[in-house]
């Protein structure tokens, strides 16, 4: 009992190190505006299935300035993968864009215990990808709840509630039990 108790811990250390590390990494890119300077990365981590079409949609707003776009998916989604090279050439011409693949942080319906384990393998992968494809301008990260999401917020949102610059949900009843979100109507 008293190793599990050592592992949970060691694993929550680890995980706070990696955000705050994460943190300062993203909110110390330069601070210049798209297109200023000529064109400028995007990174877009996509969910699968739904998720992937719901960014999709957030994406074919964003102007040529936002260019390459830099796109990460689990390691298992065959299917964003396909969604996005369609979206990409059919929107873009001389489409500039990559994929990068990172181990799935929870499969649906895995357990807690073992997701722990799997979310330290997708933060190993991740870490380089950070470093890598470090965007060209100060990092906001915008959070878009899945317009899914009537009452409560999902895992994700609950994570990067507290951590996100900006953050979107797409119902009034949870503008008004999460004060720092923002209501637009839908988005997607």
């Amino acid at each position: 009992m008293a190793f599990l108790f050592g592992a949970v811990f060691t694993l929550i250390l680890i995980c706070l190190l990696f955000i705050i590390r994460l943190y300062v990494v993203v909110k110390t890119g330069s601070r210049y505006k798209p297109g200023a300077r000529g064109p400028v990365s995007v990174l877009v981590v996509a969910g699968s299935g739904g998720h992937t079409t719901e960014m999709l949609r957030l994406m074919e707003s964003l102007s040529a300035a936002y260019s390459p776009r830099h796109y990460v998916i689990a390691d298992t989604d065959r299917m964003s993968e396909e969604k996005i090279c369609t979206f990409e050439s059919s929107k873009h011409a001389d489409s500039q864009f990559s994929i990068s693949r990172v181990p799935r942080s929870r499969e649906v319906h895995q357990a807690w215990i073992s997701s722990a384990l799997s979310t330290l393998d997708a933060l190993r992968a991740s870490m380089p990808l950070v470093y890598r494809l470090r965007p060209d301008v100060k990092v906001s990260i915008v959070f878009v709840e899945s317009v899914c999401r009537v009452e409560s917020l999902s895992l994700s949102g609950t994570l990067l509630y507290p951590l996100a610059d900006l953050f979107f949900v797409q119902w009034s009843s949870l503008r008004d039990k999460y004060p720092k979100s923002i209501f637009l109507g839908r988005l997607v």
